[in-house]
């Protein structure tokens, strides 16, 4: 007699769910109109509401804002805002990376770091990184170095401890097969711990140059007299709204191209992390 096997679940033969299966894959049109909805419909939903006659003080219509950020391009210098905004962040972040990235192996690696510097890094990380302007302004001054020094504290203690643990997640089994090898410490680190930390190292670099880019308004609040930032706290004085909404796009706009640069590079280099994606 054959077994009942009509409520049988099959998890090799389940039907699809379409978008909504727990990791499974979807086709890649269906990823793109989602991910041009998502764009598309607060851009709607903001048009209805400008068009139903909202004050443009609060409420700028789009095309308002294009027609700013036009104008901007044209008389007040936008691209060399967004070159300066752009040195600054990527400045900080790159040198947070240089410091970040070994401090964050060496306290993932060996307990004895992690007991002497994650505590500190960990208390630092929570000090807002405004609060640092008055000390900055004394110990730096207000040129271009305290602007990049902002940043710099805002991304930094972040950095370490994502890193430290990218370094941790690393299987403890592999090291001790190295071990078992003969490997010496220095081994361990650069042909076992860094090559399997790698692709998780990507990301908290990309998330990172994130952070850095949400400091920038901070940053130019020291006696900046150009970039993005600056020109959006200059606009708040003078209720230029369209202005304000202008440069926290564009911000956005090139922290996106930034981010899906990032992606991309992370795709090239380890494919077999995205075969299913």
């Amino acid at each position: 007699m054959k077994p009942d096997t009509s409520t049988h679940f099959d998890p090799i033969n389940r039907p699809p769910r379409l978008f909504l299966g727990v990791r499974t894959p979807i086709k890649k049109g269906t990823y793109w109109f989602l991910a041009v909805a998502s764009f598309l419909l607060p851009l709607l939903a903001w048009f209805a509401i400008a068009a139903s006659g909202a004050d443009k003080v609060f409420l700028p219509a789009p095309q308002d804002i294009i027609t700013r950020i036009a104008t901007w391009w044209h008389e007040d210098n936008l691209a060399a805002d967004i070159g300066i905004s752009l040195y600054r962040v990527v400045a900080a972040w790159a040198l947070s990376a240089l410091f970040a990235i070994p401090l964050g192996l060496m306290i993932g690696t060996f307990r004895g770091v992690q007991a002497l510097c994650e505590p500190l890094t960990d208390f630092i990380r929570y000090m807002p990184a405004v609060a640092f302007i008055p000390l900055v302004m004394l110990w730096v001054g207000i040129d271009e170095s305290a602007r990049i020094a902002i940043i710099f504290i805002g991304t930094f203690f972040q950095m370490v401890l994502m890193v430290a643990e990218d370094v941790r997640r690393v299987p403890m089994t592999q090291i001790e097969a190295a071990q078992t090898m003969g490997a010496s410490r220095g081994e361990i680190i650069d042909k076992v711990i860094l090559p399997s930390a790698k692709p998780a190292l990507l990301d908290t670099l990309r998330i990172t140059m994130g952070w850095a880019w949400t400091y920038l308004v901070v940053a130019e609040l020291v006696a900046a007299n150009s970039g993005l930032g600056y020109a959006i706290l200059k606009a708040q004085r003078f209720l230029q709204t369209d202005k304000i909404f202008a440069g926290i796009m564009l911000i956005g706009l090139i922290g996106f191209v930034i981010d899906q640069a990032f992606r991309l590079l992370h795709r090239k280099a380890f494919p077999w992390l995205h075969s299913r994606s």
